[in-house]
């Protein structure tokens, strides 16, 4: 069991990760929303990284797992930012991204600041804008009021405790916005996504392919499975589909 390190960040944050492996492209894990790198996904990723001497990262954002701050005091770009810092700090020439939930919107606000690194993507019902689609656009009036008054909101989760979501992560995520403007993905890509998710609907996988502009991006909808993506047969599926976009879709070191 490798030690957790930790970087500190030039916005003064403490970003806790692993990394692993020497054989480039590095593997990048971006989890999602209060989620850590200590999940099935990750940890998977990284064996399988290992058994190939691959270059692989994992590392909790702000606010998740071992880093510092709180959740509640986080946004979308602060996590970007850590995402930023991380890749450039810890890692070296081509990257192939894998992003799950919240993860595909970091993935895909890191191909736009840093295009020439991106060598592929593969997505895990990726969650672009949904601090405007899902949780603005789902606010009754009552909702928008205490968001207003109290500075956040409380939302059930179907996984853990309640979400907070603050009026800040909000605000910023509409500064972060992807499927309001261009995205060019011009590198091979893969879009997961299970059409029992009762988090990310299949129709954002749908909006998200349609609106990303690319000449080799593919989406796949598995049947029956459900945002967690994470049984044996999903983590297989996710680990070809990476060994694919490094291999048989021409990214080398």
């Amino acid at each position: 069991m490798s030690i957790t390190q930790f970087l500190d960040t030039p916005q003064g944050r403490r970003i806790a990760y692993h990394k692993s492996g020497q054989t480039g492209p590095t593997v990048v894990f971006l989890g999602g929303l209060k989620s850590d790198m200590e999940g099935t996904k990750a940890i998977h990723l990284e064996e399988w990284a290992k058994a190939r001497g691959q270059s692989f990262l994992r590392f909790d954002y702000s606010g998740h797992g071992e880093s510092s701050g709180t959740f509640e005091e986080g946004c979308i770009g602060d996590w970007h930012e850590d995402t930023v810092a991380a890749v450039t700090a810890l890692t070296d020439g081509p990257l192939v991204i894998v992003g799950s939930s919240m993860g595909g919107w970091q993935a895909l606000l890191l191909a736009k600041a840093m295009p020439e690194r991106i060598a592929g993507m593969v997505t895990i019902a990726a969650a672009p804008d949904f601090t405007e689609d899902s949780y603005w656009a789902g606010f009754d009036a009552a909702q928008r009021a205490e968001l207003e008054d109290k500075g956040y909101v409380e939302l059930p989760s179907d996984y853990m405790e309640p979400y907070r979501i603050s009026k800040r992560m909000i605000e910023d995520g509409r500064k972060r916005l992807v499927l309001r403007s261009p995205l060019q993905l011009n590198f091979p890509v893969w879009f997961l996504q299970g059409t029992e998710d009762s988090a990310v609907s299949g129709e954002v996988a749908l909006r998200l392919i349609e609106h990303a502009e690319g000449d080799d991006m593919q989406l796949l909808m598995v049947k029956g499975k459900d945002h967690r993506f994470s049984d044996s047969t999903c983590l297989k599926l996710i680990e070809s589909k990476v060994e694919e976009v490094i291999e048989g879709r021409g990214v080398s070191q």
